[in-house]
């Protein structure tokens, strides 16, 4: 399983999981798969009854649910008059953190369903103004499921795509014809990369783009085996953007040396040299922008449940495969990983961009 150690070091909104991520790198992964892995084997019945999505309660966000997350605004962002006429399908990165069980369940803990609203609340957002977001609730893999290559950590991914792939049929009925936007982060970057390749007859003619965001895609032992191409401009629909985000002096080795272990659809080796990188400020596969360009990042309050939207601090530039950050960084709390991993922020660093990015699109696809 490629990308195990990337999403090993993944930090999620709590200082527990950041000090985790330390642990790796002072005492390596063995330590940490010894205390992430979950007692016993997988058990589809330890994850409880799969989400029915016909219901509102197997949902995150979707239209007409009270309290929707994906509505949320940072101080500062206009509210729009209304949203665009895409659909979107939104899957949200690993919050579930517990080794109980190999996936976790839909009725979570109080820490994760926060965990869970927060992530959802400030990523999604950045999608709603192309149109409704529907992100399903799912049983996701726990983290050790990254971290090992064994049966037990292939059937916990597996187990948690299915409920993906239900989700996004549910999905698909009652968006009608409307045209779609794929996005998703970590975790739910590499569950959409596979529906990308699974779904690709239900997507013909209708997606107006795909960002898979913080998962590494390789030029060319992964894109050729999907149905669209990396975006090479910022009004081009149908096409797919992914990068992953590091300040200089960026390490990605401990992500990349797992993942150049490992081989894509194709049967290609994955290479760094081969990493796609379509820089979120200017919409273009290689780009580079100044700070003045970034029209609004999202920095968060002390509490991490709210924050504030500020322009032309954060710049990024493509350079070797990697989202390179540059600017007058904003204070963004302590959760930046090591070797200047920005992965935490890789959609809140560029909230406002992504917006526009995702209307710019959907406004080319409507053209076609």
């Amino acid at each position: 399983m490629c990308a195990r150690r990337f999403l090993s070091v993944i930090v999620f909104l709590t200082l527990l999981v950041v000090a985790a991520s330390f642990a790796i790198y002072q005492w390596g992964s063995n330590v940490l798969v010894r205390q992430a892995t979950p007692d016993g084997h997988f058990e589809a019945s330890a994850a409880g009854d799969e989400p029915d999505y016909t219901k509102p309660a197997g949902w995150l966000a979707r239209p007409g649910l009270p309290d929707n997350p994906s509505l949320w605004l940072p101080r500062g962002a206009a509210a729009p008059l209304a949203s665009g006429e895409a659909a979107v399908f939104y899957v949200h990165p690993t919050t579930y953190l517990d080794r109980a069980q190999w996936n976790g369940p839909i009725e979570t803990d109080a820490a994760t369903s926060l965990r869970t609203k927060l992530i959802v609340q400030s990523q999604a957002s950045a999608f709603a103004l192309a149109g409704d977001v529907w992100a399903p609730r799912y049983r996701q893999a726990a983290y050790a499921a990254f971290l090992l290559n064994n049966r037990d950590a292939a059937r916990a991914l597996d187990f948690a795509y299915r409920d993906i792939a239900k989700a996004f049929d549910q999905f698909l009925r009652e968006a009608g014809q409307r045209p779609i936007v794929l996005a998703g982060h970590s975790q739910g970057a590499l569950h959409l990369l596979r529906l990308l390749g699974e779904r690709r007859n239900e997507l013909n003619g209708r997606l107006v783009a795909g960002y898979v965001v913080g998962w590494p895609v390789s030029t060319i032992a992964d894109l050729p085996t999907l149905p669209v191409p990396a975006c090479r401009s910022p009004d081009e629909s149908n096409c797919l953007l992914s990068w992953l985000t590091f300040a200089e002096p960026a390490n990605p080795n401990l992500i990349l040396d797992e993942w150049k272990t490992g081989r894509g659809p194709s049967g290609k080796p994955h290479r760094a040299e081969d990493l796609l990188c379509v820089n979120p400020l200017t919409g273009t596969r290689g780009g580079s922008a100044p700070p003045a360009a970034n029209p609004g990042t999202i920095v968060p309050t002390a509490s991490l449940q709210s924050g504030t939207l500020v322009t032309g601090q954060v710049g990024a530039s493509c350079k070797d495969g990697l989202l390179i950050v540059d600017g007058a960084m904003p204070s963004l709390g302590s959760l930046v990983l090591p070797g200047n991993n920005y992965h935490v922020y890789d959609i809140t660093l560029f909230w406002s961009a992504i917006r526009q990015d995702a209307v710019r699109r959907l406004a080319a696809w409507q053209a076609r």
